[in-house]
């Protein structure tokens, strides 16, 4: 809460690194619906591939790992699952699914905190119960050394501390003071430093990333895998979090290696996203099904760039021969010639 906290007693100044990455994050925002405007069954296998990398990779960064010949079973089977780390990866993909279906309607409080930690943690004496003794996040170095890394706040603070979050997030949200997206990653940090329960505390907060996320209109979780991002690049993800928590008791911490790693996150998801969609290949129906449905939500004459820019995937040329059948069978006409052509839907009537 204390990064809240201090945002809302002075608007920050927001670093030039993050102005340009919140600029190139609300360009990937106004092309979404672009990306996502393709036939279901392409999107439908991002989907599931993406489910099971994040179920995978995040428990795999806490060190819970599974037998990769059991990873179709255990996220999407109904058999009994073998041992504890089975049992927390399905659990994680509980929480997915609970998420994915109902992402507008979970208010981020306390009670979905618990709720969270409860999927991702079933069948364990403490599962959705704030921790109940202080403790210490450690280091251990190569040398066998082993270092207080940070003091999470207090058991005793915990239950209060967590409350505070979700008003401040809810309240900073609503004032739009500071950007969403800032917000969205300072509230993230403000969780880690709480460490509200005695184990969980990184798959839980990953999952509340996707949460605030789909809230805020960012998407492309759904289909490309944040918790495989941050795995691939937990080494920075680590050194940003120690970084951003120096002195956060103090309310004199810097958030902005963190805010940014986040962003950059993001980022990396987003431009994964456009790159996998135009590596796929359409058969020819679903090329066809695609332009379609992109010409028939032009209201006015519209050239062959606006249905090229709606449709990812599919080449100009492919376009240009599918209007020139249009065109023949009556159902589009033409205005011009060249790039000022103009097309239009003919009436049906």
């Amino acid at each position: 809460m204390n990064t809240l906290k201090q945002f809302r007693q002075q608007t920050p100044s927001i670093p030039m690194q993050t102005v340009w990455l919140l600029n190139d994050l609300a360009e990937y925002r106004g092309k979404q619906e672009l990306f996502t405007n393709q036939p279901p069954q392409k999107l439908k296998k991002l989907r599931e591939h993406a489910l099971i990398e994040s179920a995978i990779s995040s428990n795999r960064i806490e060190g819970v790992d599974i037998d990769r010949k059991r990873v179709g079973t255990v996220i999407f089977g109904k058999s009994m699952l073998q041992d504890r780390n089975e049992e927390e990866v399905r659990g994680y993909q509980s929480a997915l699914a609970w998420i994915h279906a109902e992402s507008q309607n979970i208010k981020i409080s306390s009670a979905t905190i618990k709720k969270l930690h409860t999927l991702t943690h079933p069948n364990i004496w403490d599962s959705g119960k704030f921790k109940k003794d202080d403790g210490e996040i450690i280091e251990k170095h190569a040398d066998g050394r082993v270092t207080i890394r940070f003091r999470p706040t207090s058991a005793a603070q915990t239950p209060e501390a967590l409350k505070n979050l979700c008003t401040l997030s809810q309240n900073s949200f609503r004032d739009k003071e500071i950007p969403p997206l800032v917000i969205w990653a300072a509230q993230n940090l403000d969780f880690l430093c709480i460490h509200p329960f005695r184990d969980g505390n990184g798959r839980v907060s990953r999952l509340l990333l996707l949460l605030s996320l789909y809230q805020l209109g960012f998407e492309a979780g759904r289909y490309i895998s944040m918790e495989r991002i941050i795995e691939q690049s937990k080494e920075r993800y680590y050194e940003t979090l120690k970084q951003s928590s120096l002195q956060w008791h103090e309310g004199k911490h810097d958030p902005w290696p963190y805010i940014n790693y986040l962003l950059y996150t993001l980022k990396e998801l987003y431009t994964e996203f456009e790159r996998r969609l135009g590596q796929i290949t359409l058969q020819k129906g679903a090329k066809a099904e695609l332009v379609l449905n992109a010409v028939s939500k032009q209201n006015s004459p519209f050239r062959l760039v606006d249905i090229e820019n709606a449709c990812p995937g599919v080449g100009r040329d492919w376009i240009q021969a599918l209007f020139s059948e249009m065109k023949t069978n009556g159902e589009i006409s033409c205005s011009g010639r060249g790039p000022a052509a103009r097309w239009t839907m003919n009436s049906k009537e």
